[in-house]
């Protein structure tokens, strides 16, 4: 079972392209429709979970869908798997050169991959649509959570979104207020708290405050590494782009301007979580030990988010099952929908598609994926040749 986890996110982690919208796409098209390894509405609880915590969201996305498959060691397994590509690639091109990436095949292919991503994420937002948005009031939901993040950007809004989101849902979608078949809700009153495991959350906690200690000592080696990506992975919300400000503010300190600019445009360049470019940093800050430093500021990154998904997911799981809490949890899904909707448009959409030539590759490919659902793997395929052969016309 744990291996079937890390050769699946192995294979996704070399594909994911466009963000963490375009990697939520990829995931419900693969562990929904292609594996079923849990259903429409399991998916989008834990997409809900990883959206209220700090750290990278499609990541944590991604170790609880292994977690739901495969416990603990699934869990790890689906982060292996989908950082381990994106890992590499980044620590390549820190110790060597990247100039092949101004190749114009290169760059054709990356600008189909980016196509591509806004196929699958206007395919899952369709399909969540229609999942999650049936009801009048979730779509004034999606459709105000899409209007106020387009027109309020940012990771505070958004958070503010999902919360007034959830508190309309449990308003006015009160007439889903029922248990799930089989699960008699009386029997979970209290339960929520006690899904609670604290150790993790302790675990979160006594890192955190190391690594607030160990900043405040000025000193350079492994550990102030671990402590720089530690608390940038504990205060970011929203993951993807709003890391890179952060670690600007820490970790840019130790790099030359062109440096930190090299592993941004790099991180946005292959696939998978954008949060690892900790590693093409922890690489050029202590080139020393390149790998060890690469590995530590990965792992450091990643595991707030990590901690606080173990220690909450159970809570998460019981609370979900409450009448009262669904129609919050309702309110919050619809919300989600309108959530991917303005990604959709800003980034993924306003970044790739530049032309009519691309809009018709995209409306060929939704069409497509929509008749016909063909592999993942030759629509990938496809949009790497077809945006490499047009880079070199």
């Amino acid at each position: 079972m744990t291996w079937q986890v890390l050769v699946r996110f192995f294979t996704l982690g070399w594909v994911c392209f466009g963000g963490p919208a375009a990697h939520i796409g990829y995931f419900r098209y693969t562990f929904v429709e292609q594996l079923r390894w849990l259903d429409e509405r399991e998916f989008a609880n834990l997409v809900a979970v990883s959206q209220f915590l700090p750290g990278p969201g499609s990541s944590q996305l991604g170790f609880a869908i292994g977690h739901h498959k495969a416990g603990l060691s699934g869990a790890i397994a689906a982060f292996i798997g989908f950082t381990l590509p994106s890992f590499l690639l980044l620590y390549l091109f820190a110790i060597t050169s990247s100039q092949f990436l101004h190749l114009d095949a290169v760059q054709g292919a990356i600008h189909g991959l980016k196509l591509l991503a806004v196929v699958i994420v206007a395919d899952a937002v369709m399909a969540l649509f229609t999942q999650f948005c049936h009801k009048l009031a979730a779509r004034l939901i999606m459709l105000t959570a899409t209007v106020a993040l387009l027109l309020v950007p940012g990771t505070a809004a958004q958070m503010l979104v999902l919360a007034l989101a959830a508190l309309a849902g449990w308003r006015w979608l009160s007439s889903d207020k029922h248990s799930p078949k089989g699960h008699d809700s009386s029997s979970l009153s209290g339960h929520g708290m006690t899904g609670i495991n604290w150790w993790w959350l302790l675990a979160f906690a006594l890192l955190l405050t190391l690594s607030l200690w160990q900043l405040t000592l000025a000193s350079n080696g492994l550990m102030s590494i671990f402590a720089q990506f530690y608390q940038a992975g504990s205060l970011v919300f929203g993951g993807g782009h709003v890391v890179l400000p952060l670690l600007e503010n820490s970790v840019g300190r130790s790099l030359s301007s062109d440096t930190f600019l090299s592993g941004y445009a790099l991180a946005q360049a292959v696939p998978g979580p954008m949060f690892s470019v900790a590693s093409f940093f922890g690489a050029q800050m202590w080139p020393q030990a390149p790998l060890m430093a690469a590995l530590v500021a990965t792992v450091a990154i990643f595991l707030p988010g990590f901690l606080l998904l173990l220690a909450l997911i159970g809570a998460w799981q019981a609370l979900c099952r409450k009448p009262q809490v669904m129609a919050a949890v309702a309110g919050l899904n619809a919300a989600v929908v309108g959530v991917l909707l303005s990604t959709l448009y800003d980034p993924v959409f306003t970044s790739a598609v530049t032309d009519s030539l691309d809009m018709a590759l995209v409306l060929t490919g939704l069409a497509l994926l929509r008749w016909f659902r063909p592999s993942i793997l030759l629509l990938i395929a496809s949009f790497v040749v077809t945006g490499a052969a047009l880079a070199m016309i």
